[in-house]
């Protein structure tokens, strides 16, 4: 048997890591479909991702303002799953003046799954106080 040194023919080169647009867009927490075309059609590295998100060009900073924003941050900024949004009948990507202006019709809905989401925040938290003075005692 014979071993074959392939250290000597390795090259150490670092691959740039790169992402596709949807997905730096869910990084970034704005509506893909509302980014810059040039955005949407390239392909995005980590370095690029990294710049965007320390200093946003006027852009990006407009779409976190005022949206359209994607599910994830509707959910979030009107404090329900994102599964209680489209049991509301919210499918679409909702403006920050769209949001502000259901926080303040409170249309049943929201109000429902707003104390939905609170239970389950309740029962994660009592559930995660529980383990932790499981672990206390039994460790």
């Amino acid at each position: 048997m014979r071993t074959v040194d392939t250290l000597g023919t390795m090259t150490s080169h670092q691959n740039t890591q790169t992402m596709k647009p949807a997905t730096a867009a869910k990084k970034l927490g704005v509506y893909l479909e509302a980014t810059p075309a040039e955005f949407r059609e390239g392909v995005v590295s980590r370095a690029e991702l990294n710049a965007l998100q320390a200093d946003p060009p006027p852009w990006l900073q407009e779409l976190r303002r005022n949206g359209p924003h994607p599910r994830p941050v509707v959910a979030s900024r009107l404090g329900v799953s994102i599964a209680g949004l489209a049991r509301g009948g919210i499918t679409e990507p909702l403006t920050t003046e769209q949001i502000n202006a259901l926080r303040e019709e409170r249309p049943e809905w929201l109000e429902r799954e707003q104390a939905t989401q609170a239970e389950v925040r309740k029962e994660a938290e009592r559930i995660k106080q529980r383990n932790a003075e499981r672990a206390k005692r039994d460790g």
